[in-house]
């Protein structure tokens, strides 16, 4: 199976565990956060509702190279599950980073105008020579190819701060492909897992983008945003 640049259309519970053991660098994933989410047009997320996606993180945990991060965003609702299946994994908390946003995603009890991830480490990582702030700015995708897209702005100053250049990034939960763009971007590898058919081939089509957009980036000046 090809780990080098690659979107992989699959479960990750099926695919995760035939992958080589310690051979990402990073992991950057954005799971279902098990609130059963459907957007004001009525897009719903694929096991949205099903606490057993988050078994992932042990294989995670297993293709992490010793003394590494993985960032997961989560759903506060549901962070006790989260809990259960990181620790349950091996990894260790080491920070949480939030993003303020000037919009409400939701109304109930209270507006929310925020987006979270934990920094979790197996082993003990180096420590960034500059380390990001743990609140960081947002922006809005729209989520117009994916109900809950993140923008690539948002996970490449991340993705540059826990990696080296030529490190695998690993997406188990790829979308629409924001994490992977972000790797190729920041001069990583890329793999991306993706179980829906549409945002695989969405994504393969952003990252054929990016590499067009990379192959001329000297005469061109750089990737523009339209391309991502």
């Amino acid at each position: 199976m090809p780990m080098n640049n690659s979107i992989i259309q699959g479960d990750c519970l099926d695919i995760l565990p035939t992958l080589p053991t310690e051979s990402v660098g990073l992991v950057v994933t954005d799971p279902p956060y098990l609130v059963r989410y459907r957007d004001r047009s009525g897009r719903t997320v694929r096991n949205d509702d099903n606490p057993g996606v988050l078994a992932a993180f042990t294989d995670i945990y297993r293709l992490l190279k010793p003394d590494s991060l993985c960032i997961s965003f989560y759903g506060w609702n549901s962070v006790d599950a989260f809990f259960a299946a990181w620790r349950g994994a091996g990894f260790r908390p080491v920070g949480h980073i939030v993003w303020p946003k000037d919009y409400a995603s939701s109304r109930r009890y209270l507006q929310a105008c925020h987006e979270q991830a934990y920094l979790l480490a197996k082993g003990t990582p180096r420590i960034p020579a500059e380390p990001v702030k743990d609140v960081q700015s947002w922006e809005y995708t729209g989520n117009r190819a994916h109900p809950t897209e993140k923008a690539v702005s948002v996970l490449k100053p991340l993705i540059s701060c826990f990696s080296s250049p030529g490190d695998l990034v690993l997406d188990p939960f790829a979308g629409s492909g924001s994490a992977c763009v972000a790797a190729a971007l920041s001069g990583r590898r890329y793999l991306g897992i993706e179980l829906e058919a549409r945002y695989c081939e969405h994504a393969r089509r952003r990252l054929a983008g990016v590499s067009r957009c990379l192959d001329r980036q000297t005469q061109a000046g750089g990737c523009h945003r339209r391309t991502v």
